[in-house]
C-alpha cells in the first residue's frame, strides 16, 4: 500500500465521529507511518469538521427534530451534549480544552464542538480550545501508540 493511501486512510478515519484521532493514530502507527506525519494528518483531519459543526449543528438539529426519521437522533445528540455540559461549562474554555484533550470514549472534537454550539460558546473561544484539545489528545495517543508499536517490534 502506498504512503499516500495510508495517509488518506488515517485522514478519513480521524474525521469519523467517535473514532476520531483516538483510532486514527493507532491505525497510522500500525501501518508504519512516521509519528510526525501520522500526528499531523490525524490532527488536521480531526479538526476539519469542527468549524462546520460549530456553525451549522443547531440548525441541523432543529431541522432533524421536525422529521419523524431523525427526531430521536437529534434528541439523543442533545442529551449527550447536556450530559457532558457541566464538565465543560464549569471551567468554560479550559473545560472544553480538557474535555477534548482527554482521549476517552465520548469525548473529543465532535462532542466538544456539539457542546460548544448548543451552549452558544463564541467561536473565538471554542475553536482554539478545541484545536488545542485535539493537539493534546494527539500527543497522548501518539506517545501511547508508538510506544506500544515499538514494544511489539522489540519482541518480534
Amino acid at each position: 500500500m502506498s504512503e499516500l493511501l495510508k495517509h488518506l486512510y488515517v485522514f478519513a478515519l480521524s474525521m469519523v465521529p467517535v473514532i476520531e484521532l483516538r483510532g486514527a493514530i493507532p491505525l497510522g502507527a500500525g501501518l508504519g507511518l512516521p509519528i510526525y506525519t501520522n500526528y499531523l494528518v490525524s490532527v488536521v483531519g480531526n479538526f476539519l469538521p469542527v468549524p462546520f459543526i460549530l456553525l451549522f449543528i443547531r440548525h441541523i438539529l432543529a431541522w432533524m427534530k421536525t422529521t419523524k426519521r431523525f427526531a430521536k437522533i437529534a434528541l439523543w445528540l442533545e442529551e449527550k451534549a447536556e450530559k457532558h455540559s457541566d464538565k465543560v461549562l464549569r471551567y468554560a474554555t479550559f473545560g472544553l480544552f480538557l474535555f477534548v484533550a482527554i482521549p476517552l470514549p465520548g469525548t473529543g472534537a465532535w462532542t466538544g464542538a456539539l457542546v460548544a454550539a448548543l451552549f452558544r460558546m463564541r467561536m473565538k473561544y471554542a475553536v482554539p480550545s478545541i484545536l488545542l484539545g485535539v493537539m493534546a489528545a494527539g500527543v497522548i495517543m501518539a506517545l501511547a501508540s508508538y510506544g506500544v508499536v515499538g514494544l511489539f517490534q522489540f519482541f518480534l
